[in-house]
C-alpha cells in the first residue's frame, strides 16, 4: 500500500509539473530526453535543453560514481554531461525530490583511428555463384531453360552441386557436363534470402553443340573502385565505401566469400551533371599492391583487415579522434579523396543537416560540395568517391555514401560510429573498457 501511495504521489507531482510548464511543450521536451546515451571520454554532450521556462528544468542528481561531470547552465536552461572515465552509470531526474526518469550512460574510452581518402580497387568473390539471369537452350524439341523450369530465380546463390561446395564458375561447367553426358539430373543447393533450398535440374545440350547448359547466367566475382575511410592502427581493421556493394544485375547485396582491396590510380573523371552522377575511372590489377582482405559487405560498406602496418595519405597520417552523431554540427567540414593519380587531397564541403541517430541508418547526414577546385574537377560527388572520410573540427565524423542524382553537388554521408561498429573496432573498445 505504501508503494502505491508513493507512485500516486509521483504521478500527481509529474502531472502538476507538466501542467505548470504548459502541457504540450513540456511533454514534448520531456519525451525527447533519452533513456540511454553513449559518450566518449573528454566529450561534452547536451542531454537536455529547453527554449523556455527558465529555471524550471529538472535537476540531474544521484550520481552513483564519478564517471562524468555535470553542469546545468542558467543561461539557456541546458544540461550537459562530460565523459571523464570509462564505464556505465545511471542518472536520475528528480522533480520535487522524486525520481521521474532514469538515464543510462555508457562512457566509452576515447577512440582514435587514422583517416583514409586513398583510392582503392575492390575485388570480391561471392559465397557460391550468383544467378544473374535465365536464357533459353535451343534443342531439337524446342527452346527451354532448365534453370527456370527448376524454379531457380535471379538473385539465388548456388552453393552446392551434387554435394560439392561451389565457389567458382569453372566448377559448375564441370558438373553440368558430367550430368548431361550421363543423362541425369543435378542436385543443386541454393541460398535465397538467408534460406537454403534444394532443386533438381537436368542439363540440356544445344543444337549443334557438344556442351550441356543449365539455362542460367551466373557470376562468381565483382570489381569496382571506391575510397578507404579509416583504419585502426592497433587491430589493422579498416572500413571503406560507406555503402553496400550490390550486384549490377540483381540489385541485391553481394554475399562475400572473400576478396581484396588493392591500391588504385585515378586516370580520369567523368564529371557529374543533373541526372548523371559521374564517376571516377581508375586502373588496378591483382599484380598491384594488395592493401588488405575483404571480410564483410554490409549496408555501411566493406570491412576487413589490412595487409600492411600503415597506409599513408600524406595529409592526416596521425591518429584522429572520432565523434558521435550527436556532436556533428551543421556547417563547414572537409573530405579526403583522390581526383588524379594516387594523391589524396583535402576539399571543403558543408554539412547541410545531420540526424543524431540512435539506430543504425546509412543516411545520417546531407552534405554539399563547396570547394571550387573539386567542383571544377568532378562536378560534385561522383561514383568512386564513396567512402571519402568526412572531417569536422579535427575529428572524423563519417563518410560520403551517395550522390543526389538531380544535384551532383550534394549527397548523403553516414556517421562514423556505425562503420566502427561494423568493422569491430567499437566492440574491441567496449570489451577493453569492461575488462578494465
Amino acid at each position: 500500500m505504501r508503494g502505491d501511495a508513493v507512485r500516486k504521489m509521483i504521478g500527481i507531482g509529474c502531472l502538476l509539473f507538466l501542467l505548470s510548464l504548459g502541457f504540450q511543450t513540456a511533454l514534448k521536451e520531456w519525451i525527447a530526453i533519452p533513456t540511454s546515451i553513449t559518450v566518449f571520454e573528454g566529450e561534452e554532450t547536451t542531454l537536455y535543453q529547453t527554449s523556455q521556462f527558465k529555471g524550471a528544468v529538472p535537476v540531474m542528481s544521484n550520481q552513483p560514481n564519478v564517471a562524468f561531470s555535470l553542469k546545468n547552465e542558467d543561461q539557456g536552461n541546458e544540461v550537459t554531461i562530460t565523459g571523464n572515465e570509462g564505464g556505465q552509470t545511471e542518472l536520475s531526474m528528480e522533480v520535487a525530490g522524486f525520481p521521474v526518469k532514469h538515464i543510462d550512460v555508457n562512457v566509452l574510452p576515447k577512440i582514435e583511428v587514422i583517416p583514409g581518402g586513398q583510392s582503392i580497387g575492390v575485388k570480391l568473390n561471392t559465397e557460391g555463384v550468383l544467378v544473374v539471369g535465365h536464357h533459353l537452350v535451343q534443342t531439337k524439341d524446342g527452346d527451354e531453360s532448365p534453370g527456370e523450369d527448376a524454379d531457380i530465380l535471379v538473385g539465388d546463390m548456388i552453393t552446392r552441386i551434387d554435394g560439392h561446395d561451389i565457389q567458382r564458375m569453372s566448377q559448375v561447367a564441370e558438373y553440368v557436363q558430367a550430368a548431361g553426358e550421363e543423362e541425369r539430373a543435378l542436385t543443386i543447393t541454393i541460398k535465397r534470402d538467408q534460406q537454403s533450398f534444394t532443386k533438381e535440374l537436368t542439363p540440356l545440350k544445344a543444337q549443334g553443340e557438344h556442351s550441356y547448359r543449365m539455362g542460367l547466367y551466373i557470376r562468381d566475382s565483382a570489381a569496382g573502385v571506391g575510397t578507404l575511410t579509416f583504419y585502426d592502427p592497433i587491430s589493422k581493421k579498416y572500413g571503406a565505401l560507406g555503402h553496400v556493394i550490390s550486384d549490377v544485375d540483381t540489385k541485391k547485396p553481394i554475399v562475400v566469400h572473400d576478396g581484396q582491396i588493392i591500391r588504385s590510380s585515378v586516370t580520369a573523371i567523368e564529371k557529374g551533371s543533373n541526372g548523371d552522377p559521374g564517376e571516377k575511372l581508375a586502373n588496378f590489377s591483382q599484380q598491384r599492391d594488395i592493401l588488405g582482405s575483404i571480410e564483410k559487405n554490409s549496408p555501411f560498406g566493406i570491412f576487413g583487415t589490412l595487409a600492411k602496418d600503415s597506409i599513408k595519405n600524406n595529409i592526416h597520417d596521425e591518429e584522429m579522434p572520432v565523434t558521435l552523431s550527436s556532436h556533428v554540427k551543421e556547417g563547414p567540414a572537409k573530405i579526403l579523396t583522390v581526383v588524379n593519380g594516387e594523391g589524396v587531397e583535402e576539399f571543403d564541403i558543408e554539412i547541410v543537416s545531420s540526424v543524431p541517430q540512435k539506430q543504425p541508418a546509412t543516411k545520417g547526414m546531407v552534405i554539399k560540395v563547396t570547394d571550387p577546385k573539386l567542383l571544377e574537377a568532378t562536378g560534385g560527388i561522383v561514383q568512386g568517391m564513396s567512402g571519402s572520410p568526412i572531417i569536422q573540427n579535427g575529428k572524423l565524423i563519417g563518410a560520403v555514401t551517395h550522390v543526389f542524382v538531380n544535384d551532383p553537388t550534394s549527397g548523403y554521408g553516414c556517421h562514423i560510429g556505425w562503420m566502427l561498429q561494423e568493422a569491430g573496432v567499437l566492440d574491441q573498445i567496449q570489451q577493453k573498457a569492461k575488462a578494465s
